[in-house]
């Protein structure tokens, strides 16, 4: 049985990455998420014999590729929208340790980040508009 949110988790990625830069930057995306908006995840796992794991999100994360101007714009809608979001920039592939990846962000202004990832959270129809012009990752 499938069961429909209203509201949605989306990463948007830039479709000039190579794939492994879209997998590291969608897990370093979704992993703020969670810190900020407990409601995103659920209860803990346990198998059968009782080993225990952690809590994942309780919903889908959506994940969709656009160019840099639709990711320019996505971010400027998720702004305007005050959701929550997380936000990778290309510089982050140069960086090392969690310390150096802050200290590269604010360096650069809002208007200048080279936005390479986005994360974004919010109702079903929010997350829609702010995605306008991204498709589906294949």
């Amino acid at each position: 049985m499938s069961t429909r949110f209203d509201t949605k988790i989306a990463v948007l990625l830039r479709e000039d990455l190579e794939t492994w830069q879209r997998l590291n930057v969608t897990a370093f995306l979704v992993s703020g998420l969670g810190t900020q908006v407990p409601e995103v995840i659920g209860a803990p796992y346990e198998d059968a014999d009782g080993v225990p794991y952690l809590p994942m999100f309780r919903q889908p994360v959506l994940v969709f590729e656009g160019t840099k101007e639709t990711l320019a714009a996505a971010h400027g809608k998720a702004l305007a929208r005050a959701l929550p979001r997380a936000v990778f920039t290309s510089d982050l592939f140069a960086t090392g340790n969690d310390t150096d990846n802050r200290a590269a962000v604010r360096a650069v202004g809002t208007a200048d980040l080279d936005l390479v990832g986005l994360a974004v959270y919010g109702p079903r129809n929010a997350v829609d508009k702010i995605l306008k012009g991204a498709r589906m990752h294949p």
